[in-house]
């Protein structure tokens, strides 16, 4: 994960340590109900795959921007 995956997870509406871990547990990714209404796919039919290779997803309908402030002082090695 990138320290970035919050603004991603906001945009796409998917839970990505989660989604992670589900695929880990070996849940096919196009099973996993977030990643199926983010393609725009019925969360209940999960015999209609998701060919992520073709299928295009649901256009994100939102905006996301993420700052962090720090109060570091390199003079002070950044303490």
């Amino acid at each position: 994960l990138q320290v970035e995956h919050p603004v991603t997870e906001e945009l796409t509406q998917v839970n990505l340590p989660a989604t992670q871990l589900q695929v880990c547990m070996g849940i096919p990714l196009q099973n996993i109900p977030q990643v199926r209404r983010f393609y725009g796919k019925d969360l209940g039919d999960t015999s209609s795959p998701i060919d992520f290779m073709q299928d295009t997803y649901v256009y994100p309908q939102r905006h996301v921007i993420a700052a962090r402030i720090t109060a570091e002082n390199p003079d002070d090695g950044f303490k």
